[in-house]
């Protein structure tokens, strides 16, 4: 069994990412990409709190800290649950089907499968999207001589954002119409919703820098 992807140095995560493993691949790096945007919103919370100077983003920042706390968390382990994911599915495929009941058996366990290695993505991209939200006030008002962080930060969770729900269309569209229409829909609104904020604090950045 693999170790968690968090407890691998950064060269050692490249090199797996670079293999021709099937795992981890672009939802565990979205994941992680998510764990870092939430890191460093993390840290211009801390630079902004306290500061008379950025009292104005003391509000923003005390509301952002816990959320941002606890994707940082959350986000090693969607990585890891993204790559077991798909190696259910991979698995799924294994199955026999020699027979009429081990064909309906595995079709059940692929679809079963599929669907949660585009729900777990769903999670990653609804964390990135709520991190997202709080960073155009946070450019506004959070402390200024980290206002490049705070566009890293928003670069991240876009990425983020948008990486997984590359992945939840994918494992959707393999299944049939009709078989998870929510999922499909909710990741639409995610990613128009990603595009217009993450616009935004690009748009604040480039007039404060």
């Amino acid at each position: 069994m693999k170790a968690p992807w968090m407890e691998y140095t950064v060269r050692d995560f490249q090199a797996a990412l670079a293999s021709s493993s099937p795992t981890p691949g672009g939802g565990t790096a979205a994941a992680i990409a998510l764990g870092q945007a939430a890191s460093l919103s993390v840290m211009v919370c801390d630079l902004t709190l306290g500061k008379e100077k950025w009292e104005k983003g003391w509000s923003i920042s005390e509301e952002l800290l816990p959320i941002a706390v606890k994707a940082m968390s959350r986000a090693g382990e969607l990585a890891d649950e993204d790559s077991q994911a798909f190696d259910g599915v991979m698995e799924s495929f294994k199955l026999p089907k020699q027979t009429e009941e081990e064909k309906s058996i595995r079709l059940n366990q692929i679809r079963q499968n599929t669907l949660r290695a585009a729900i777990v993505p769903l999670e990653t991209a609804k964390l990135s999207l709520e991190i997202l939200k709080f960073l155009p006030d946070l450019a506004k008002y959070g402390n200024q001589n980290a206002i490049s962080d705070v566009g890293v930060a928003s670069l991240l969770a876009s990425a983020a954002c948008k990486g997984a729900l590359f992945n939840v269309q994918i494992n959707l569209s393999s299944l049939p119409g009709g078989y998870a229409d929510e999922v499909s829909e909710e990741s639409v609104k995610i990613m128009e919703s990603s595009r217009v904020i993450s616009r935004e604090v690009m748009d604040i950045i480039k007039e404060k820098i």
